[in-house]
């Protein structure tokens, strides 16, 4: 178990986390706490549940080049380079009006993943040698599965990831390198991410 999730009754999974990967799981979750923000109220929401359902939220894409990850735009992107101006202007603003009615519900969601770690990992009891199993309802699973993917998004984009063969620079990186660490915890999560998978579809 250790290093990878593996199947427990229930549809849940499990995996051995030492001290320092515990501690490590939880800054990078409250990190990606602070960067998505507490959210805002919707103007003149007052409690009710419409308004909250039908409020809109920002229709430019954020400057954070790790929130441009995080939150991509729905149109555009790799493949519409060679566009035309005027086809362009349509995805941006196809783009816009999908991101004022979706951003909040997916700045929402990645809170309540990024929380759902911190709580998980805040409720472990460490004994023994300073580690802990960690154990994971079905639900829980999802939304660490969401938190890891969003996690190394960010990591991804500040070691400016964007295809495999930038992972692949990464394997050779020589310790020296002072990206070596974030490297090192990206090529970890990644690990967890692939063996959480492999446990909710197994």
């Amino acid at each position: 178990m250790p290093g990878h999730f593996e199947p427990i009754p229930g549809g849940g999974a499990a995996v051995a986390l030492d001290e320092v990967e515990i501690s490590i799981i939880r800054s990078l979750a409250v990190q990606l706490l602070e960067l998505i923000g507490p959210g805002e109220e919707p103007a003149g929401a007052d409690g009710d549940p419409f308004a909250e359902l039908f409020a809109e939220g920002p229709s430019e894409p954020p400057t954070d080049p790790v929130l441009k990850r995080l939150l991509p735009d729905a149109y555009g992107g790799p493949g519409t380079e060679s566009a035309s101006l005027e086809q362009a202007d349509e995805l941006r603003a196809y783009s816009a009006e999908f991101r004022r009615f979706t951003e909040n519900d997916l700045r929402a969601r990645k809170r309540d993943d990024a929380l759902a770690v911190i709580r998980s990992l805040d409720a472990l009891t460490v004994a023994g040698e300073g580690g802990a199993v960690l154990k994971l309802s079905a639900e829980e699973s999802r939304s660490w599965l969401g938190a890891l993917n969003d996690l190394r998004l960010a990591i991804g984009a500040r070691l400016d990831v964007t295809d495999e063969e930038d992972t692949d620079i990464l394997y050779r990186l020589p310790d020296s390198d002072p990206r070596k660490p974030m490297v090192m915890a990206y090529l970890w999560l990644g690990g967890l991410q692939e063996t959480l998978v492999e446990t909710l579809l197994g």
